[in-house]
């Protein structure tokens, strides 16, 4: 544990919704963001002075954080005004293919570092399916410019399992990515939330079954692994050094504050939230306690992400005989890696590591 802190930050605002998407989000209107960034800075300073530790990772994020525009300046500034951010912290920034040039020149003027850009397909019939307002060609144009401004470290995002998809349409999209020659690689399996527009035309959609959707995921894998991507947790595949350094605290249990509606926090081995109500955090910004951080099933559960894997000898203690022989049969059946203490999960594994957690903790009082 670092004494180190990640700091994620939500603007909460879309132009319109996707129809997948099932994140905290209010309709845009100018007017209410510079609302709600006066009560957002407000809580900035507020955490600032109360919390006296390095910031070494800052994520802001959202909804649609390019709406901000050359607010982005003014946001990164008051961050840095109010807590220590170290010389060489990772600031992310998330953008739309459609995000015009002049919010890429204001998030490298606000000392962005790192962009994380919603791509999801190379297909502009599947992205109308999505109800993302951007296409293919939108997606080329602004990683092309965010090189030019000197952006070294893109992220992109890519789903799959989606309507009327197969193995060759992923790997058109997959050949599509690759193009874009990302450093990292955010890889999604769509899954059908409620309050989606998704939701209310599901028996519509024509989607891969369970089984097709695994074989996509394998063969994504596979292509990416093929191409130099690291496959380091379950959803996230990085060229070299470039692992999400933000993203990793949330899976190996460091301190990480996050603030915005229904921005999450993991603070002191206390765990809370901010509802999911942009006016009561513009009128009375307060968080509700989500209990302790840092149990032993929370880091089976959350470890287990990571293709590094855990030591069970930390979860259990002397491991017990039942695990031992769960990780046993686990391993057989291609799911999981082990060289006890030590497991880490497949490819495989990780398409059912819900399933795979739920064994282990099964009986266990840990």
């Amino acid at each position: 544990m670092t004494n180190s802190l990640g700091l994620y930050i939500h603007i909460p605002f879309c132009e319109r919704k996707c129809n997948y998407c099932d994140f905290y989000s209010a309709f845009y209107n100018k007017d209410t963001l510079s609302v709600y960034l006066s009560a957002l800075k407000g809580e900035i300073k507020k955490w600032g002075g109360k919390t006296h530790r390095p910031i070494d990772t800052i994520y802001i994020g959202g909804g649609t954080p390019s709406l901000l525009g050359k607010k982005i300046v003014d946001l990164v500034e008051c961050i840095k005004a109010n807590f220590c951010v170290l010389e060489n912290a990772e600031i992310t920034v998330e953008a739309n293919p459609s995000s015009s040039n002049d919010f890429l020149s204001w998030a490298k003027q606000a000392g962005a570092n790192r962009l994380s850009i919603g791509v999801q397909s190379g297909s502009d019939d599947t992205l109308k399916i999505l109800g993302r307002n951007h296409t293919a060609n939108d997606a080329v144009a602004t990683i092309k410019k965010a090189r030019q401004l000197g952006f070294n470290n893109i992220s992109v995002d890519l789903m799959i399992a989606l309507p009327n998809s197969n193995l060759q349409t992923l790997k058109n999209d997959i050949d599509f990515m690759l193009t874009l020659d990302a450093e990292h690689i955010s890889a999604y399996i769509l899954k059908i939330e409620q309050n989606t527009a998704f939701y209310k035309k599901y028996d519509t959609l024509n989607l891969p079954d369970d089984d097709a959707t695994a074989e996509q995921y394998l063969y994504m894998c596979k292509l990416l692994a093929e191409n130099g991507y690291n496959h380091y947790e379950i959803s996230n595949f990085a060229k070299g050094e470039n692992s999400s350094r933000h993203n990793l605290k949330y899976w190996i249990g460091e301190d990480y504050l996050g603030i915005g509606p229904a921005a999450h926090s993991c603070l002191d081995g206390k765990r809370f939230y901010y509802p999911r109500d942009l006016q009561g955090f513009i009128k009375t910004a307060q968080v509700i306690d989500d209990g302790e951080s840092g149990g032993k099933s929370e880091q089976l559960m959350l470890g287990l992400r990571l293709a590094q894997g855990v030591d069970l000898s930390q979860i259990y203690g002397e491991i017990p005989e039942d695990i031992k022989k769960k990780t046993n049969l686990l391993e057989k059946a291609g799911y999981i890696k082990a060289n006890l203490p030590h497991i880490s999960l497949t490819d495989s594994g990780m398409l059912i590591s819900n399933s795979i957690i739920t064994e282990l903790l099964e009986n266990e009082n840990i």
